[in-house]
């Protein structure tokens, strides 16, 4: 019996009861975008399944999570959604969120379709990645009807995040907005002692990346920066690439301290993008919390074969209003410009670099989070069968 299976409790809904299945495909953006979003869930008083065929990430990413310490999260093992004698013992969710495109078992929606009979079928949401292009607003809340099969008669609607008030907004839990701006001296040098850090007035900088990221580069440009800089590696990809780099390199200099970092936790995490002057981060869920650090930051997109990440990184430069500086680094990182050697590395422009980004966390940070709007589409999807 695997891991999950012996921690599968079935939880008693307070508010409601969701189901959450996604598929880890690389990189654990997808897990810690659902876990977040699981989290977030449970935190004001719902229910949550949350169905996995890797769970291993939330050993780390969100530690006791497999153990059932989370109040309100069970963890289950994506192959037990296609026992029907599992799923036809469970009690039925108000609502199915199919993330990234990841699919329901075709016996899990099998079950719960003969279960269900003529009652209301769940609110069936198919979660999307995020964009700052214009299909978003576009395709927002669009209903998908299913034409064939046991859940035949049904809708899919789609919900994508995004960066406009006409989309399903961003990942942000209700206390962030108090919790980020009283993060204090005193708890950031606790943080950074508990990594086995001391803070000596370096620029901390921290680095999370996809393998291809031009990483001999940026330690080029770090340490030509006017003052010492010290690299926080996180685990994983980055640290492979940076060793590489570091094994290669002859006459390293002073001025650059690198640090390689455990596998962190989420809320570490976090922590970590607080406590930077400066943060590359990659993909989906880092990104968003990159945003709402408000601190300086360079993101690495997923790469596509047929190019389409450059309209795609466009349109997120556009959305938060990035500077020309900003767009030369975003440019650079992600391989879709020559790199400059003279180009100055964010900690030497920090006043610039610092404005934005405080900007654009603020501007977001008014803007409905991501639960909210999902809860109060379900709730106007669920309010018929009420009356």
């Amino acid at each position: 019996m695997n891991l999950v299976a012996q921690h599968r409790p079935e939880l008693p809904a307070t508010q409601g009861l969701w189901d959450i299945f996604c598929r880890v495909i690389d990189n654990y953006g997808d897990v810690g975008v659902c876990w977040r979003l699981a989290a977030d869930l449970a935190s004001r008083g719902h229910t949550v399944r949350l169905w996995l065929d890797d769970p291993q990430p939330l050993a780390w990413m969100a530690p006791g999570a497999l153990q059932g310490r989370w109040p309100g999260i069970g963890v289950w093992a994506w192959s037990e959604a296609s026992n029907p004698q599992v799923v036809q013992a469970l009690a039925p969710a108000q609502v199915w969120v199919e993330s990234f495109g990841c699919e329901l078992p075709a016996a899990f929606v099998a079950a719960r379709a003969r279960a269900l009979g003529e009652v209301t079928p769940p609110v069936w949401i198919n979660l999307e990645y995020l964009s700052a292009e214009g299909l978003v607003e576009r395709c927002h809340a669009l209903p998908s009807p299913v034409m064939s099969g046991p859940a035949k008669g049904w809708t899919k609607h789609f919900f994508y995040p995004g960066f406009t008030p006409q989309t399903g907004g961003l990942l942000r839990e209700p206390l962030l907005s108090e919790r980020r701006p009283a993060f204090s001296s005193v708890e950031r040098q606790a943080f950074l002692r508990s990594l086995g850090l001391q803070d000596r007035g370096e620029a901390l900088v921290s680095l999370f990346c996809y393998d291809g990221a031009p990483v001999d580069r940026l330690l080029e440009r770090l340490r030509a920066a006017a003052q010492p800089v010290h690299l926080l590696v996180t685990a994983g990809k980055a640290r492979a690439q940076v060793e590489r780099v570091l094994a290669g390199a002859a006459g390293r200099n002073n001025h650059l301290q690198v640090t390689f970092l455990p596998w962190l936790s989420q809320t570490d995490f976090d922590t970590l993008l607080w406590s930077c002057a400066l943060n590359f981060v990659r993909g989906e869920d880092s990104l968003v919390r990159a945003l709402w650090a408000g601190q300086p930051f360079v993101w690495q997109i997923y790469p596509q074969d047929d190019g389409a990440h450059r309209a795609k990184l466009d349109a997120f430069l556009d959305a938060v209003d990035a500077p020309m500086v900003v767009r030369t680094w975003h440019a650079q990182w992600n391989g879709l410009a020559p790199w400059h050697i003279d180009t100055p590395p964010p900690v030497d422009d920090a006043l610039q670099w610092g404005r934005w980004a405080r900007a654009a966390s603020r501007r977001f940070s008014q803007q409905t989070d991501l639960t909210s709007q999902l809860l109060a589409f379900v709730a106007s999807r669920l309010a018929p069968s009420t009356q």
